[in-house]
């Protein structure tokens, strides 16, 4: 075959220095039709760019044909990666519909996008001699696909602007300002007349504009196109179609004015009825693709303040309420997402509690709250939960309602995701609720957990809430009494007797975040004042602190954010260092870490000292 192919290129080559179309013609056939690789030892970029020279539409067209078949290789795009043989190729490109340069744009659009295959070289060249203009013009030429030649045009005219854009981020810029986006919005325009007929065009058409979404940062569309491709979404019937679309809509539903446009479009309600009516025919992995992107859309355009108070006047919450009782898990964990972002607002969170919304959510968490259960579900279920227990109306109808016993077998669960919104929800729920802080202080299993967590969980986020769980059951359990030395020490003692409890609030001291180290301040003032000298399992809570190294962890809080505590903070600092020169052991840690010279440091509290 290599001897057969010396031959035909040799061949080639006499025919170009004669300058015969009639014998370069088979020729030029035979290279295209054999096997792409065996061209690779060859350079025929000058005898190929010789025979686009003769003034023959016949040899232009199978030129360009073998070029598209030799270029499929690395070694051949190299050879055809220079200026003069792109500025030939892109001089025959035409936004004439006539067939006969319809068929050479065909096989120049070949050519030009294997050549821009994978080659920032071959885009450059582009780029330098302004043959995007020409490229971007074969977006005006309006085509219909009915017939064999127009739908491989439009197919090669996707591949070449896509190959080309998918260079660097200056090529897509200047596509966008070349207005490729207003092109491709009127191809979008024509077609929204009949759908399902265009569909191969669309197909077609809208992979560039996904290219410059992935290329131009913070690209959105004007509002006509958002609505336009809304718009084939809804009609449309094929698959791969849809998926094109939602793809494109979730980019641009980042920007909360695109998701009020398409809530206003009903697009969320457009995606629920779709679902019901194909969701019985979501039975492969391809289908279950495509269902999980629409719903992760609805979830998406409710993440909008404007846009979910609209669509909270819309159907979409009862249908978000109905998918409770679906049993596609899919479309069950969609409604408890929606319904979680609709109870950002406190009169829609006292809405599902009233309205037994809230009863329906514990009922499924009580179904899937075991360590083999789904996580994506319990995450959804918790997050929305937490939400609901927010308004302090809702906190004993919740708490009454079950939620705490069962959220509670959820501790053997130990996936950062779910831990963190688990712990959030309970924090949430003991918010000024002192009869269950109280329960949960004396929850032995609990408070080994949040330690055992606040000790080794590499998940910050689970860290930090393990941490303010207990500070929070400490605080709210004991927030109503006014004489705190006279209150029930019972949760308290429980919960020093944990081995690191103690240690854990006092490693709280030096978190990041000022709010944790005034709540880690209030927490030990508390423990302090009820607990000053009383034995807990043999411990006594000073000895706890001083082997805790409270006067090493007060000494570095005052060093690293002294500047920029506010007055409670301090006001609460200097309680807990009064509250420790109670003690013996506390007051002579606190010596040792030189703590009253610290406190004098402290820029506002020295101004309030010479007020």
């Amino acid at each position: 075959m290599e001897a057969d192919m010396d031959e035909i290129i040799a061949g080639l080559k006499n025919a170009t220095l004669e300058k015969s179309s009639e014998r370069a013609l088979p020729l030029l056939k035979q290279i295209s039709d054999a096997e792409t690789n065996l061209c690779d030892k060859y350079d025929i970029k000058a005898d190929l760019l010789d025979l686009l020279s003769l003034d023959n539409p016949a040899v232009r067209v199978q030129v360009a044909r073998c070029i598209a078949e030799v270029a499929k290789t690395e070694t051949q795009r190299d050879k055809f990666t220079k200026e003069d043989i792109i500025r030939k190729l892109i001089s025959f490109l035409s936004s004439d519909s006539e067939n006969s340069k319809l068929d050479l744009n065909i096989q120049v659009c070949r050519a030009l996008g294997n050549i821009c295959y994978a080659n920032d070289d071959a885009r450059s060249v582009i780029k330098a001699i302004e043959g995007d203009v020409q490229i971007f013009s074969l977006l005006d030429l309006d085509v219909d696909t009915d017939e064999e030649d127009k739908d491989q045009f439009v197919r090669v005219r996707c591949g070449l602007i896509s190959n080309y854009l998918l260079g660097t981020d200056d090529i897509a810029e200047r596509a966008v300002e070349l207005g490729v986006i207003g092109k491709i919005e009127k191809i979008l325009a024509r077609c929204i007349a009949d759908v399902d007929k265009y569909e191969d065009l669309l197909l077609n058409t809208l992979p560039p504009l996904s290219i410059l979404t992935e290329q131009v940062s913070d690209l959105y569309f004007e509002s006509t196109l958002n609505k336009l491709i809304a718009e084939i979404l809804a009609k449309c019937t094929n698959p791969d179609l849809a998926e094109s679309c939602l793809a494109l809509l979730h980019y641009e539903a980042q920007n909360d004015d695109v998701k009020l446009l398409l809530a206003e479009e009903g697009l969320c309600e457009t995606i629920y009825k779709l679902l019901e009516k194909y969701k019985t025919f979501a039975n492969t992995d391809e289908a279950r693709v495509l269902m999980k992107l629409a719903c992760d859309l609805i979830v998406l355009i409710l993440t909008g303040d404007k846009s979910m108070h609209y669509l909270y006047t819309t159907p979409l919450l009862k249908y978000m309420e109905d998918w409770l009782d679906s049993y596609d898990v899919e479309l069950l964990t969609t409604g408890v997402l929606a319904l979680g972002n609709f109870a950002r607002s406190d009169s829609h969170c006292i809405y599902m509690v009233e309205n037994n919304i809230m009863h329906k959510l514990l009922s499924i968490l009580a179904k899937n709250n075991g360590i083999d259960h789904q996580m994506t579900l319990q995450h959804a279920l918790l997050s929305t939960l937490k939400n609901l227990v927010i308004p302090k109306p809702n906190k004993a109808a919740v708490i009454e309602a079950g939620l705490v016993d069962i959220i509670l077998p959820m501790l053997e669960i130990h996936q950062p995701p779910v831990v963190f919104k688990l712990l959030g929800t309970l924090r949430m729920t003991v918010d000024g609720q002192e009869k269950i802080a109280q329960q949960l202080l004396q929850n032995e299993k609990l408070i080994k957990q949040l330690v055992h967590w606040s000790k080794t969980s590499e998940f910050t986020g689970v860290l930090g809430e393990s941490l303010r769980l207990m500070a929070w059951l400490i605080k709210h359990a004991y927030h109503a009494n006014k004489d705190l030395t006279a209150a029930d020490d019972t949760g308290l003692r429980r919960f020093v007797a944990v081995d690191g409890a103690v240690a854990s609030m006092v490693g709280m001291l030096n978190s990041t975040h000022l709010v944790m180290q005034n709540e880690a301040l209030i927490a030990l003032s508390i423990l302090s004042t009820i607990l000053p000298n009383k034995s807990t399992d043999g411990a006594k809570l000073d000895e706890l602190l001083v082997n805790a190294n409270v006067g090493e962890k007060l000494a570095e809080q005052i060093t690293l954010n002294g500047e920029t505590m506010t007055k409670e903070i301090v006001d609460n600092l200097q309680t807990f260092v009064k509250l420790l020169k109670l003690s013996q052991a506390c007051t002579e840690n606190l010596k040792k870490h030189n703590i009253d010279e610290l406190l004098k440091s402290i820029p506002s509290l020295v101004e309030y000292c010479t007020l």
